[in-house]
């Protein structure tokens, strides 16, 4: 019987080039553990019809055992019912197998991603609240079933969120224009939580706001385009065509720069790109594409 052939365009979005390289046997007593023998049969073929969401973690990480804990809970509380749509559990350990994390591209531990019709779109980093993993989840399937893969969730009671007194804080200095007390607010709330994913945006979109507070955007932009490759100019404009809701525009525009930097100046084009992302809806096709596009640059 001849070896399972991956997909053709499935190394568009990952690199599957050292999956040849030597395993450690898999661990982990969560999800099924990935290798490059079962990627295909039992996570790719199957993401066909049936959403698959892998966690990346690490023994080292205790982030990932609660996440882990928090995705085994989800899965088998929806396994357990036949009314909800159903969804494949995979667990890759980034020290056992290193292949798979360079194939999957794993910066850092944990990373939890779904794979929809052999396709990987990443879903979150660090450790969300259960409520918060519980919408991504609901979301992803939601979004796979108009896409014809799988069945949308059963609806649940909406959940009312009690705002912590920093973002309720925040909230309000926004309101009156006051990005600098926002900041302050955020970055408080952040060191009080330093994983809540909901502190990081709100300061990631006030740092986005005091930097672009008061430019003139048109003498901004034409700046930017007499010289593709000034780091801080483009890094301005990118900021400001985000704003306008020239989402592709702005990303192409700092890819360019990865592209034509190196060193310290590629990490500063890259983490800035990064931020830029979270602003962005994770389901928006523009978003997916751009971080391909950044992968390729980078690798």
């Amino acid at each position: 019987m001849s070896s399972p052939q991956l997909p053709k365009n499935f190394d568009r979005a990952i690199d599957l080039s050292a999956l040849a390289a030597p395993k450690v046997a898999a661990g982990g007593d969560f999800g099924l553990p990935v290798t490059a023998e079962n990627m295909v049969a039992q996570f790719l073929a199957p993401s066909q019809t049936q959403v698959v969401i892998l966690l990346c973690w690490s023994a080292r990480s205790t982030q990932s055992q609660q996440i882990a804990q928090m995705l085994s809970k989800f899965h088998a509380l929806d396994s357990a019912n036949p009314d909800q749509a159903q969804w494949i559990f995979g667990s890759v350990n980034v020290d056992a197998e290193p292949a798979i994390a360079k194939a999957l591209q794993v910066q850092s531990v944990p990373l939890a991603l779904a794979i929809i019709q052999e396709q990987p779109v990443p879903l979150f980093e660090s450790v969300p609240t259960e409520e918060q993993v519980r919408q991504v989840i609901d979301k992803v399937l939601s979004i796979a079933a108009e896409r014809g893969v799988g069945k949308a969730p059963v609806e649940s009671a909406p959940i009312e969120t009690k705002l912590e007194p920093e973002e309720e804080a925040a909230i309000a200095a926004l309101e009156v224009g006051d990005f600098a007390a926002a900041k302050l607010c955020y970055e408080a709330w952040l060191k009080r939580e330093p994983f809540e994913p909901l502190a990081k945006l709100g300061l990631a979109q006030t740092e986005l706001f005091i930097r672009t507070a008061g430019v003139d955007v048109a003498a901004a932009i034409s700046l930017a385009n007499e010289d593709r490759l000034h780091i801080a100019n483009n890094l301005l404009a990118a900021d400001l065509e985000l704003l306008e809701g020239k989402n592709q525009i702005a990303f192409d525009r700092l890819i360019t720069l990865v592209k034509n930097t190196s060193d310290d100046d590629r990490k500063l084009v890259r983490e800035h790109l990064l931020t830029l992302f979270t602003l962005v809806d994770p389901d928006d096709p523009i978003l997916l594409k751009a971080r391909q596009l950044l992968a390729s640059a980078l690798f």
